[in-house]
């Protein structure tokens, strides 16, 4: 038990490290190639943060020890990481802003809004499409392909769509900006190359923090005999999407509302469309009671979100309660379950 915790601390103290070399050198990306904040928080950083939480169920689909662990985790997982980033992690976004109103000198998250808009447009989609087929008869195998093509064709239309609109956003002021020098420049010259060198330091240490933090949640877990699908959808996802919380959390603190929040929605729509494409490939792909409510519970979390962003409803803090109010009512359905 002791060991466990100690390993928890430790990869703790890796991934908020990790996670402030990964924004400085996300931010010098951006800034350097001149794209717009959306472009760095929804790509650049959502898929370099998203690589712990990836690993797991693929980890679990290829090496799992039985059948319903592969199941239970690979699926649990996938459908588990955006109804962490959904409900908790933006949950957590309207903590901070709060927090650290008086630094930010505004007392709302103010994200660039089409591009939160479009985000949530291709997550709600690509998530709702892969919740949907769960449903279907696995011996419908041509359509559950199908499905699977066109989770990821969606998104690299995402992508391009993105990346199309980021020339015009620099043009009105939303290009990204450096808070801080290149950490690495205080020894080598401020060049790309030591920017992706550091960036690929940070990826390292951001995989490593996040690996050691499962492996400890993972011995915990089993000395408090949880059920598999419970560290699936709820201890898991909270170790895996730490780089994403403290990066955003970083950014809110900066005032870089569209980074902070591009973070967690372009993770979403990565976690949403090429995870679920690769569950469907490798697993029966089949819901549970636990997996259905997780993934109602994300699909209303994103709508809320998305009905802010349409109405253009100043997001204050605690406009973000509701999200939280999303994962504590999971929480409780999940325990009285078990």
């Amino acid at each position: 038990m002791t060991t466990d915790l100690i390993i928890l601390l430790v990869s703790l103290i890796v991934i908020v490290i990790a996670a402030e070399v990964f924004t400085n050198a996300i931010e010098s990306l951006g800034a350097k190639l001149e794209f717009s904040e959306g472009v760095t928080g929804s790509i650049f950083a959502a898929v370099g943060t998203a690589l712990p939480e990836t690993m797991v169920p693929l980890v679990a689909i290829f090496a799992g020890n039985s059948a319903g662990i592969k199941e239970e985790v690979g699926v649990g997982a996938i459908l588990g990481a955006p109804f962490m980033l959904s409900t908790l992690a933006m949950f957590l976004v309207g903590c901070a802003a709060f927090v650290f109103k008086g630094r930010r000198q505004k007392d709302c998250v103010s994200p660039e809004r089409s591009g939160l808009k479009r985000d949530l447009e291709f997550f709600l989609f690509v998530f709702s499409l892969s919740f949907l087929v769960a449903f279907t008869p696995t011996a419908w195998r041509l359509l559950r392909i199908f499905v699977a093509i066109l989770l990821v064709l969606t998104y690299f239309y995402y992508v391009l769509e993105t990346v199309k609109a980021s020339k015009a956003l620099v043009d009105e002021g939303h290009g990204t900006e450096e808070s801080k020098n290149l950490y690495l420049s205080a020894i080598f010259k401020d060049h790309m190359f030591f920017v992706v060198i550091q960036l690929l330091i940070a990826l390292g240490l951001i995989i490593a923090g996040a690996k050691g933090f499962v492996i400890g949640v993972e011995h915990l877990a089993g000395i408090l005999h949880m059920p598999v699908i419970v560290l699936a959808l709820l201890i898991v996802p909270i170790a895996t999407e730490l780089p994403e919380k403290i990066n955003s959390i970083t950014w809110i603190r900066s005032g870089k509302d569209t980074i902070a929040i591009g973070n967690i929605t372009g993770a979403m729509v990565f976690q949403g469309s090429l995870l679920p494409a690769i569950g469907i490939f490798l697993t029966p792909w089949t819901t549970n009671l636990t997996v259905t409510t997780s993934s109602i519970v994300t699909i209303l979390a994103g709508t809320w979100i998305y009905v802010l962003v349409r109405k253009k409803t100043k997001m204050t803090p605690p406009m973000f309660i509701m999200n939280g109010l999303l994962y504590i009512s999971f929480v409780v359905i999940v325990f009285s379950q078990m």
